[in-house]
Parts: structure tokens; C-alpha cells; sequence
């Protein structure tokens, strides 16, 4: 399996999904291992609707309150309508 990086990645797009197309497998890492793991499915036929529905409904749920807290402890707690300008004026 081809081992590519996260930058490799992110600039050659192209190239990576005419890879998968090919049917060449691609592991993708970063600064700290392994990212994910790409391939073609194995039937290689696309997904129906009814399959990525069934594959949605098994995702963990999402913990937006815990989310929230995780994005504003790495970025802050500054909202888009926290006007820094309008704070200052009192």
C-alpha cells in the first residue's frame, strides 16, 4: 500500500482519486501516524442512497455541547457577532 502525506494529500487530489480509481489503495499520514486508510470498495460500484442512509444512521452521535467547549478552549470564545469594536466603547 502506497503511503502518502496529508500535505501529498491535500495538494494532488487529482492524483490521489485517480489513484483510488485505478484501484490502488493509499494509507495517509500526518505529524502523528496514520490519518486514514483509502481504497476502492471492493465490488467497486458506487454507494446507493439507501447504503450511505443505513451507514449515516450507524455514526456515533455528535456531543455538540462537549464540541463547543473543545473548539472554544483551542480558538477562544470569540462568537462572529462579538464586535471587538463596539466591546471597547462600552
Amino acid at each position: 500500500m502506497k503511503v502518502i502525506s496529508q500535505r501529498e494529500f491535500d495538494r494532488n487530489p487529482a492524483q490521489v482519486l485517480e489513484a483510488l480509481e485505478a484501484g490502488e489503495a493509499l494509507r495517509v499520514t500526518g505529524r502523528d501516524g496514520e490519518i486514514i486508510e483509502l481504497h476502492r470498495r471492493a465490488d467497486g460500484r458506487p454507494w446507493t442512497a439507501e447504503e450511505l442512509v443505513e451507514r449515516h444512521k450507524r455514526l456515533p452521535r455528535v456531543d455538540f455541547a462537549r464540541m463547543r467547549a473543545e473548539i472554544d478552549e483551542l480558538f477562544g470564545v470569540d462568537r462572529i457577532d462579538d464586535d471587538p469594536w463596539q466591546r471597547s466603547r462600552g
